[in-house]
Protein backbone atom coordinates (compact mmCIF):
# COMPACT_ATOMS: atom_id res chain seq x y z
CA UNK A 1 0.00 0.00 0.00
CA UNK A 2 1.52 3.31 -1.46
CA UNK A 3 0.14 6.43 1.28
CA UNK A 4 0.62 9.96 1.00
CA UNK A 5 -0.08 12.25 3.96
CA UNK A 6 -1.02 15.81 3.58
CA UNK A 7 -1.22 18.66 5.75
CA UNK A 8 -2.24 22.26 5.83
CA UNK A 9 1.14 24.24 6.51
CA UNK A 10 3.66 23.85 9.09
CA UNK A 11 4.03 26.93 11.42
CA UNK A 12 3.04 26.84 14.39
CA UNK A 13 2.87 23.48 16.78
CA UNK A 14 -0.57 23.03 18.04
CA UNK A 15 -3.08 19.92 18.45
CA UNK A 16 -3.23 19.56 14.54
CA UNK A 17 0.21 18.84 14.43
CA UNK A 18 0.81 16.44 17.54
CA UNK A 19 -2.16 14.23 15.07
CA UNK A 20 0.09 14.73 12.18
CA UNK A 21 2.86 13.28 14.25
CA UNK A 22 1.04 10.50 15.73
CA UNK A 23 0.11 9.43 11.98
CA UNK A 24 3.39 9.90 11.12
CA UNK A 25 4.20 7.21 13.70
CA UNK A 26 1.90 4.41 12.00
CA UNK A 27 3.17 5.37 8.76
CA UNK A 28 7.22 6.68 9.10
CA UNK A 29 7.86 6.42 5.13
CA UNK A 30 4.93 7.73 4.03
CA UNK A 31 5.86 11.44 2.29
CA UNK A 32 4.26 14.67 3.99
CA UNK A 33 2.80 17.14 1.53
CA UNK A 34 2.36 20.35 2.87
CA UNK A 35 1.45 23.64 1.29
CA UNK A 36 4.72 25.38 3.16
CA UNK A 37 7.06 24.70 6.47
CA UNK A 38 7.93 27.59 8.32
CA UNK A 39 10.91 26.48 10.09
CA UNK A 40 11.68 29.72 11.70
CA UNK A 41 8.17 30.21 13.07
CA UNK A 42 7.92 26.36 14.35
CA UNK A 43 11.11 27.28 16.81
CA UNK A 44 12.08 24.62 18.87
CA UNK A 45 9.24 22.15 17.66
CA UNK A 46 10.91 22.24 14.62
CA UNK A 47 13.22 19.37 15.49
CA UNK A 48 10.04 17.04 15.49
CA UNK A 49 9.97 17.08 11.99
CA UNK A 50 13.47 17.03 11.05
CA UNK A 51 14.44 13.83 9.00
CA UNK A 52 10.50 13.85 7.51
CA UNK A 53 10.24 13.41 4.00
CA UNK A 54 8.46 16.67 3.47
CA UNK A 55 7.49 18.05 -0.27
CA UNK A 56 5.92 21.63 -0.10
CA UNK A 57 4.30 23.66 -2.71
CA UNK A 58 5.47 26.50 -4.91
CA UNK A 59 4.25 28.45 -1.82
CA UNK A 60 7.89 27.52 -0.09
CA UNK A 61 9.63 29.75 -2.21
CA UNK A 62 7.37 32.40 -1.97
CA UNK A 63 7.80 34.78 1.35
CA UNK A 64 4.54 37.23 0.51
CA UNK A 65 2.32 34.53 0.16
CA UNK A 66 3.91 32.23 3.41
CA UNK A 67 3.57 35.50 5.22
CA UNK A 68 0.37 36.77 4.59
CA UNK A 69 -1.02 33.08 4.07
CA UNK A 70 -4.06 34.19 5.83
CA UNK A 71 -5.20 36.76 3.86
CA UNK A 72 -4.20 35.57 0.75
CA UNK A 73 -5.95 32.32 0.83
CA UNK A 74 -8.22 33.03 -1.82
CA UNK A 75 -5.21 31.22 -3.44
CA UNK A 76 -5.19 27.98 -1.96
CA UNK A 77 -6.75 26.68 -4.79
CA UNK A 78 -3.71 27.32 -6.56
CA UNK A 79 -1.82 25.60 -4.11
CA UNK A 80 -3.83 22.10 -3.62
CA UNK A 81 -4.37 22.34 -7.30
CA UNK A 82 -0.25 21.61 -7.99
CA UNK A 83 -0.17 18.77 -5.70
CA UNK A 84 -0.83 15.71 -7.38
CA UNK A 85 -1.43 12.77 -5.63
CA UNK A 86 -2.42 10.50 -8.51
CA UNK A 87 0.58 7.71 -7.91
CA UNK A 88 -0.47 6.98 -4.19
CA UNK A 89 -3.48 4.24 -3.38
CA UNK A 90 -4.27 6.19 0.37
CA UNK A 91 -4.23 9.70 0.62
CA UNK A 92 -4.70 10.71 3.69
CA UNK A 93 -5.30 14.05 4.39
CA UNK A 94 -4.92 16.63 7.96
CA UNK A 95 -7.31 19.71 6.92
CA UNK A 96 -8.33 22.51 9.13
CA UNK A 97 -8.73 26.10 7.42
CA UNK A 98 -6.45 25.93 4.86
CA UNK A 99 -8.33 22.86 3.25
CA UNK A 100 -5.37 20.53 2.48
CA UNK A 101 -7.90 18.11 1.22
CA UNK A 102 -7.67 19.46 -1.87
CA UNK A 103 -5.43 17.95 -3.40
CA UNK A 104 -5.49 16.64 -6.93
CA UNK A 105 -5.73 12.79 -6.87
CA UNK A 106 -6.73 10.23 -9.65
CA UNK A 107 -9.16 11.41 -12.20
CA UNK A 108 -11.50 11.06 -14.96
CA UNK A 109 -13.02 13.68 -16.99
CA UNK A 110 -15.25 15.64 -15.41
CA UNK A 111 -13.93 19.20 -14.82
CA UNK A 112 -15.98 21.82 -12.86
CA UNK A 113 -14.91 25.56 -13.68
CA UNK A 114 -14.59 28.45 -11.24
CA UNK A 115 -13.29 31.55 -13.35
CA UNK A 116 -15.34 33.30 -10.91
CA UNK A 117 -13.21 32.58 -8.02
CA UNK A 118 -11.52 35.93 -7.75
CA UNK A 119 -9.28 34.95 -11.02
CA UNK A 120 -8.77 31.55 -9.48
CA UNK A 121 -9.03 28.39 -11.32
CA UNK A 122 -10.93 25.64 -8.63
CA UNK A 123 -9.06 22.56 -8.73
CA UNK A 124 -10.56 19.24 -10.85
CA UNK A 125 -13.33 17.79 -8.67
CA UNK A 126 -13.60 14.53 -10.51
CA UNK A 127 -14.38 11.34 -9.91
CA UNK A 128 -11.66 9.23 -8.26
CA UNK A 129 -10.75 5.84 -9.89
CA UNK A 130 -11.56 2.65 -8.28
CA UNK A 131 -8.33 2.04 -6.74
CA UNK A 132 -7.69 5.26 -5.04
CA UNK A 133 -9.03 6.02 -1.51
CA UNK A 134 -9.07 9.55 0.04
CA UNK A 135 -9.41 9.87 3.79
CA UNK A 136 -10.04 13.05 5.63
CA UNK A 137 -8.90 13.56 9.12
CA UNK A 138 -10.72 17.13 9.63
CA UNK A 139 -9.69 19.27 12.68
CA UNK A 140 -12.48 21.76 11.85
CA UNK A 141 -14.25 23.11 8.95
CA UNK A 142 -12.52 26.83 8.35
CA UNK A 143 -14.00 28.76 10.93
CA UNK A 144 -13.54 32.16 9.44
CA UNK A 145 -15.83 30.70 6.38
CA UNK A 146 -18.51 30.02 8.99
CA UNK A 147 -18.65 32.65 11.26
CA UNK A 148 -16.50 31.11 13.98
CA UNK A 149 -13.51 32.66 16.41
CA UNK A 150 -10.43 33.01 14.55
CA UNK A 151 -6.82 34.03 15.26
CA UNK A 152 -7.55 37.19 15.30
CA UNK A 153 -10.21 39.94 15.92
CA UNK A 154 -9.64 41.78 12.55
CA UNK A 155 -13.57 41.46 11.63
CA UNK A 156 -14.02 44.80 13.99
CA UNK A 157 -12.53 46.73 10.85
CA UNK A 158 -15.27 47.84 8.16
CA UNK A 159 -12.23 47.13 5.30
CA UNK A 160 -11.62 43.58 6.71
CA UNK A 161 -15.26 42.55 7.23
CA UNK A 162 -15.74 43.70 2.98
CA UNK A 163 -12.53 42.18 1.80
CA UNK A 164 -13.72 38.94 3.95
CA UNK A 165 -17.36 38.92 2.44
CA UNK A 166 -16.35 38.66 -0.70
CA UNK A 167 -13.43 36.22 -0.76
CA UNK A 168 -15.60 33.39 1.49
CA UNK A 169 -18.18 33.81 -0.38
CA UNK A 170 -16.10 32.12 -3.22
CA UNK A 171 -14.36 30.19 -0.93
CA UNK A 172 -17.37 28.54 1.25
CA UNK A 173 -18.12 27.33 -2.96
CA UNK A 174 -14.84 25.68 -2.93
CA UNK A 175 -14.67 24.33 0.49
CA UNK A 176 -18.19 22.98 -0.24
CA UNK A 177 -16.56 21.34 -3.42
CA UNK A 178 -13.23 19.81 -2.06
CA UNK A 179 -15.39 18.10 0.52
CA UNK A 180 -17.50 16.10 -1.40
CA UNK A 181 -14.16 15.14 -3.36
CA UNK A 182 -13.54 12.78 0.08
CA UNK A 183 -14.00 9.31 0.13
CA UNK A 184 -14.41 9.49 3.65
CA UNK A 185 -14.14 11.89 6.50
CA UNK A 186 -12.95 11.45 10.41
CA UNK A 187 -14.16 14.01 12.64
CA UNK A 188 -11.92 14.91 15.94
CA UNK A 189 -14.95 15.42 18.03
CA UNK A 190 -19.06 14.84 17.58
CA UNK A 191 -19.14 18.25 17.60
CA UNK A 192 -16.51 18.68 14.56
CA UNK A 193 -19.19 15.63 12.96
CA UNK A 194 -22.00 17.85 13.68
CA UNK A 195 -20.55 21.01 11.51
CA UNK A 196 -19.20 18.64 8.85
CA UNK A 197 -22.80 16.71 8.40
CA UNK A 198 -24.19 20.67 8.66
CA UNK A 199 -21.86 22.70 5.75
CA UNK A 200 -20.75 19.91 3.80
CA UNK A 201 -23.46 17.15 3.89
CA UNK A 202 -21.46 14.66 4.52
CA UNK A 203 -21.26 11.88 7.54
CA UNK A 204 -18.22 10.86 9.32
CA UNK A 205 -16.75 8.62 11.73
CA UNK A 206 -15.05 10.05 15.04
CA UNK A 207 -11.84 8.90 16.24
CA UNK A 208 -10.74 11.79 19.40
CA UNK A 209 -6.99 12.80 18.63
CA UNK A 210 -4.09 11.78 20.87
CA UNK A 211 -3.04 12.62 24.25
CA UNK A 212 0.13 11.31 25.97
CA UNK A 213 -0.41 9.51 29.03
CA UNK A 214 2.94 11.04 30.87
CA UNK A 215 5.27 9.23 33.04
CA UNK A 216 6.83 11.84 34.40
CA UNK A 217 7.00 11.75 38.24
CA UNK A 218 4.34 13.77 40.19
CA UNK A 219 5.67 16.24 42.62
CA UNK A 220 8.74 17.17 39.89
CA UNK A 221 8.79 21.17 39.66
CA UNK A 222 8.92 23.07 36.45
CA UNK A 223 12.55 23.54 34.76
CA UNK A 224 14.75 25.94 36.63
CA UNK A 225 15.50 26.99 32.40
CA UNK A 226 12.00 29.11 32.18
CA UNK A 227 12.29 30.77 35.29
CA UNK A 228 15.25 32.63 34.37
CA UNK A 229 13.35 33.45 31.42
CA UNK A 230 10.61 35.00 33.19
CA UNK A 231 9.59 37.31 36.70
CA UNK A 232 7.52 34.04 37.76
CA UNK A 233 5.71 34.00 41.08
CA UNK A 234 7.05 30.16 41.56
CA UNK A 235 10.29 30.17 43.88
CA UNK A 236 10.52 26.67 44.41
CA UNK A 237 9.34 23.25 45.08
CA UNK A 238 7.29 24.32 48.20
CA UNK A 239 5.19 26.60 45.86
CA UNK A 240 3.59 23.98 43.81
CA UNK A 241 -0.21 23.62 43.38
CA UNK A 242 -0.32 27.18 43.78
CA UNK A 243 -0.88 28.56 40.59
CA UNK A 244 -3.47 27.47 37.64
CA UNK A 245 -2.39 27.11 34.14
CA UNK A 246 -3.12 27.90 30.55
CA UNK A 247 -1.99 26.30 27.96
CA UNK A 248 -2.13 26.93 24.01
CA UNK A 249 -1.55 29.12 21.01
CA UNK A 250 -2.20 32.62 22.14
CA UNK A 251 -4.45 33.85 19.38
CA UNK A 252 -7.57 36.01 20.32
CA UNK A 253 -10.19 32.92 19.81
CA UNK A 254 -8.65 31.11 22.64
CA UNK A 255 -9.71 34.43 24.85
CA UNK A 256 -6.53 33.75 27.54
CA UNK A 257 -7.33 37.41 28.52
CA UNK A 258 -10.68 36.33 30.39
CA UNK A 259 -8.13 34.14 32.15
CA UNK A 260 -5.51 36.88 33.07
CA UNK A 261 -8.13 39.19 33.88
CA UNK A 262 -9.50 36.76 36.09
CA UNK A 263 -6.75 36.15 37.84
CA UNK A 264 -5.45 39.92 37.98
CA UNK A 265 -8.79 40.60 40.26
CA UNK A 266 -8.30 37.03 42.30
CA UNK A 267 -4.92 37.90 42.53
CA UNK A 268 -3.94 34.58 41.75
CA UNK A 269 -1.30 33.04 40.09
CA UNK A 270 -1.47 32.19 36.41
CA UNK A 271 1.10 30.62 34.49
CA UNK A 272 0.49 30.75 30.83
CA UNK A 273 2.27 28.31 28.23
CA UNK A 274 2.19 29.49 24.61
CA UNK A 275 3.15 31.59 21.90
CA UNK A 276 1.11 33.87 19.49
CA UNK A 277 0.18 36.91 17.91
CA UNK A 278 -1.32 37.91 20.90
CA UNK A 279 1.40 37.71 23.00
CA UNK A 280 2.29 41.44 22.84
CA UNK A 281 -1.64 42.51 23.79
CA UNK A 282 -1.74 39.96 26.89
CA UNK A 283 1.25 40.99 28.37
CA UNK A 284 0.12 44.74 28.70
CA UNK A 285 -3.01 43.58 30.24
CA UNK A 286 -1.19 40.96 32.85
CA UNK A 287 -0.45 41.69 36.60
CA UNK A 288 1.95 40.63 39.03
CA UNK A 289 0.81 37.14 39.29
CA UNK A 290 1.06 36.19 35.93
CA UNK A 291 3.78 34.47 33.81
CA UNK A 292 4.58 34.04 30.50
CA UNK A 293 6.55 30.95 30.22
CA UNK A 294 6.31 30.57 26.52
CA UNK A 295 7.22 27.33 24.10
CA UNK A 296 8.48 24.66 26.33
CA UNK A 297 9.29 20.64 25.81
CA UNK A 298 6.94 17.98 26.49
CA UNK A 299 8.61 17.48 30.01
CA UNK A 300 8.17 21.27 30.77
CA UNK A 301 5.09 21.16 29.74
CA UNK A 302 4.17 17.91 31.98
CA UNK A 303 6.14 19.28 34.62
CA UNK A 304 3.80 22.45 34.33
CA UNK A 305 0.50 19.85 34.59
CA UNK A 306 1.66 18.45 37.39
CA UNK A 307 2.50 21.31 39.06
CA UNK A 308 -0.88 23.08 38.69
CA UNK A 309 -4.07 23.55 40.57
CA UNK A 310 -6.16 23.48 37.81
CA UNK A 311 -6.02 24.56 33.46
CA UNK A 312 -7.71 27.33 32.74
CA UNK A 313 -9.63 26.84 29.37
CA UNK A 314 -11.28 29.35 27.73
CA UNK A 315 -11.16 28.94 23.67
CA UNK A 316 -14.24 29.80 22.15
CA UNK A 317 -16.40 27.72 20.07
CA UNK A 318 -12.92 24.40 19.93
CA UNK A 319 -13.84 21.76 18.18
CA UNK A 320 -12.03 19.40 20.63
CA UNK A 321 -9.35 20.96 22.83
CA UNK A 322 -6.53 18.46 23.40
CA UNK A 323 -5.13 20.42 26.65
CA UNK A 324 -7.76 19.55 28.12
CA UNK A 325 -7.63 16.06 28.10
CA UNK A 326 -3.77 16.49 28.28
CA UNK A 327 -4.35 18.39 31.73
CA UNK A 328 -6.92 15.37 32.92
CA UNK A 329 -4.08 13.01 32.50
CA UNK A 330 -1.69 14.41 34.91
CA UNK A 331 -4.29 14.61 37.17
CA UNK A 332 -5.23 18.14 37.04
CA UNK A 333 -8.84 19.40 36.81
CA UNK A 334 -9.59 22.01 34.07
CA UNK A 335 -12.35 24.75 34.44
CA UNK A 336 -13.28 25.13 31.12
CA UNK A 337 -15.96 27.47 28.60
CA UNK A 338 -18.38 24.90 27.58
CA UNK A 339 -18.63 25.33 24.59
CA UNK A 340 -17.82 23.24 20.92
CA UNK A 341 -16.12 19.96 21.85
CA UNK A 342 -15.16 20.54 25.85
CA UNK A 343 -18.26 19.21 26.91
CA UNK A 344 -17.24 15.83 25.17
CA UNK A 345 -14.10 15.42 27.90
CA UNK A 346 -14.49 17.45 30.88
CA UNK A 347 -17.57 16.05 32.92
CA UNK A 348 -18.85 18.59 34.64
CA UNK A 349 -17.77 18.68 38.55
CA UNK A 350 -16.05 15.52 38.50
CA UNK A 351 -13.20 16.21 36.10
CA UNK A 352 -13.63 19.59 36.11
CA UNK A 353 -15.92 22.89 36.56
CA UNK A 354 -17.39 24.21 32.82
CA UNK A 355 -18.82 27.79 32.51
CA UNK A 356 -20.80 29.03 29.89
CA UNK A 357 -20.49 32.13 28.72
CA UNK A 358 -16.90 33.52 27.73
CA UNK A 359 -16.92 36.70 30.48
CA UNK A 360 -14.62 37.11 33.37
CA UNK A 361 -17.47 37.16 35.73
CA UNK A 362 -18.87 33.58 34.11
CA UNK A 363 -15.29 32.83 34.92
CA UNK A 364 -14.74 33.92 38.67
CA UNK A 365 -18.36 32.21 39.35
CA UNK A 366 -16.53 29.03 37.92
CA UNK A 367 -12.65 29.39 39.85
CA UNK A 368 -15.14 29.75 43.12
CA UNK A 369 -17.26 26.85 42.75
CA UNK A 370 -13.69 25.12 41.84
CA UNK A 371 -12.21 26.49 44.96
CA UNK A 372 -15.70 24.62 47.03
CA UNK A 373 -14.97 21.59 45.76
CA UNK A 374 -12.77 18.10 45.61
CA UNK A 375 -11.90 17.05 42.29
CA UNK A 376 -9.70 13.42 42.35
CA UNK A 377 -6.88 13.00 40.23
CA UNK A 378 -7.96 9.44 39.56
CA UNK A 379 -10.90 10.67 37.96
CA UNK A 380 -9.04 12.97 35.55
CA UNK A 381 -6.54 10.38 34.96
CA UNK A 382 -9.30 7.86 34.27
CA UNK A 383 -11.21 9.91 32.01
CA UNK A 384 -7.64 11.05 29.79
CA UNK A 385 -7.07 7.77 28.92
CA UNK A 386 -10.42 7.35 26.60
CA UNK A 387 -8.27 9.73 24.75
CA UNK A 388 -4.47 7.80 24.67
CA UNK A 389 -1.89 8.36 21.55
CA UNK A 390 -2.12 4.50 21.36
CA UNK A 391 -6.11 4.21 21.08
CA UNK A 392 -6.08 6.93 18.65
CA UNK A 393 -3.43 4.80 16.43
CA UNK A 394 -5.19 1.79 16.78
CA UNK A 395 -8.29 3.36 15.23
CA UNK A 396 -6.90 5.24 12.63
CA UNK A 397 -4.63 2.21 11.83
CA UNK A 398 -7.60 0.10 11.42
CA UNK A 399 -10.21 2.54 9.94
CA UNK A 400 -7.46 2.61 6.84
CA UNK A 401 -7.12 -0.96 6.48
CA UNK A 402 -10.72 -1.64 6.37
CA UNK A 403 -11.54 1.24 3.41
CA UNK A 404 -8.98 0.15 1.16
Amino acid sequence: MKIALVHDFLREYGGAERVVEAIHEIWPDAPLYTSFVDWKALGRHAERFRGWDIRTSWVQKNWLVKKFHSPLRFLAPRIWENIDLSGYDVVLTSSGWFMSRAVAMNRVSSIVDCSSCLNSKIINHELQTKNQVHICYIHHPPRNLYGYATGSNLQKYPLVRIYTAIVNFFLRHYDFQTAQSVDYFIANSKETARRVKKFYRRESTVIYPPITISNYPISNPPSANWRRRTNTPIKNKNEQNKYYLSVGRLSWAKRADLAIEACNKLKEQLVIVGSGKEEQYLRSIAGPTITFAGSVSDEELARFYEGAKALIFTALEEDFGMVLAEAMAHGVPVIALAQGGVTETVIDGKTGILFYEPTVVSLLSAIKQFNNITISPAACITQAKKFSKVRFQKEIKHFVQSHI
